[in-house]
């Protein structure tokens, strides 16, 4: 659905040139949700707009369904974005109108009749919980409100993709969880395909099937979130999972394991305890539900050197964890 390729982008000011976009590409499946991350600056933003030729790429290709956005005429890419929505982080509301003409504006705009622009508003507002806020203006609404409209506003002209800009940033965690839920029911109730760009683990958790991880205008590590969880090396799966720096007592070996689906109720630790009578410290980790699935990371301890643990670092492989040695100490 969405086919990014060697996209480049630098920018130049004051004599400087920065680089936005270096050789970029990235494959986002129809229907499937697509989180790119990474700190301010990284080149997530420009990435985005590149989607929807918003920023015009110095180079490589956008595919949307096929038809390559950089090569289309002005008409023709006008068109194509019609089928593109996009959220903000800020909203962009429209403070002299209500939430009905904010979520008409755009059918609005490419000359949609208002009898009909109303009715599909009317159905937006109603599928994203907004029905008796119709007739509110947007000051008068909170902020998972506004963002509600925003969404229902994108969906107007019935898009394929759905881009989103950092949409839950300005929200607190309550509300982040609600907007992020509603995109997963808007997802796979109307198949629609989205982008989103972030810097907050949780929203990768939460929803996404997929992630890239932006850093330098680079996108250094990519594939499904379930994937690179059971990836050992992963800085996604760190950053998803967090553990404290490794604190390595004398004599002992540091372990991270990792654990995916039917794994998570799998009693690896008193199993490994009694089949090599051993002491097993858990040091720390989390489990959580990741999408549909649940996904744990703990850190444990083993008495001896990775090399006489050998033998118990065999036995958790074979019953499907993924294992990383974190530390150890001979003496």
């Amino acid at each position: 659905m969405i086919e990014l390729h060697d996209l480049t982008k630098v920018y130049r000011a004051r004599g400087r040139a920065v680089t936005a976009l270096d050789g970029v590409s990235l494959t986002v499946a129809e229907g499937e949700i697509h989180g790119v991350i990474g700190r301010s600056g990284a080149g997530k933003s420009t990435l985005l707009r590149s989607v929807n030729v918003l920023e015009r790429p110095d180079g490589g290709s956008v595919r949307i369904d096929g038809a390559d956005l950089l090569t289309l005429s002005r008409d023709a890419l006008r068109a194509a974005r019609r089928r593109i929505g996009m959220i903000h982080q800020h909203f962009g509301l429209l403070g002299s109108r209500d939430v009905t003409g904010n979520v008409a504006f755009p059918l609005e705009v490419i000359g949609v009749p208002r009898r009909d622009r109303l009715r599909r508003a009317a159905e937006l507002l109603e599928l994203v919980g907004l029905s008796e806020h119709a007739h509110a203006r947007p000051a008068q609404l909170s902020g998972g409100q506004k963002q509600r409209v925003g969404i229902a506003r994108a969906l107007a002209a019935e898009p394929k993709v759905l881009l989103s800009d950092e949409a839950t940033s300005a929200l607190d965690p309550e509300t982040t969880d609600s907007v992020l839920d509603l995109l997963r029911r808007l997802n796979r109730e109307l198949g629609l395909t989205i982008l989103l760009i972030t810097h907050e683990m949780n929203v990768v958790k939460r929803i996404c099937d997929s992630t890239s991880l932006m850093r330098d205008g680079r996108i250094t590590e990519s594939g499904k979130v379930l994937d690179l969880l059971a990836a050992p090396g992963s800085e996604l799966a760190r950053g998803l999972f967090p553990l404290p720096p490794p604190t390595v007592r004398p004599g002992t070996t540091l372990l991270d394991v990792t654990f995916v689906g039917a794994d998570a109720a799998t009693p690896f630790i008193s199993s490994l305890a009694r089949t090599y009578s051993i002491d097993v410290n858990v040091l720390g980790g989390s489990i959580e539900e990741v999408g549909d699935t649940r996904v744990g990371r703990l850190r444990i301890e083993l008495p001896g050197t990775p090399e006489l643990n050998a033998p118990q670092i065999a036995h958790l492989r074979e019953s499907g964890l993924t294992l990383e040695i974190a530390a150890c100490a001979t003496t």
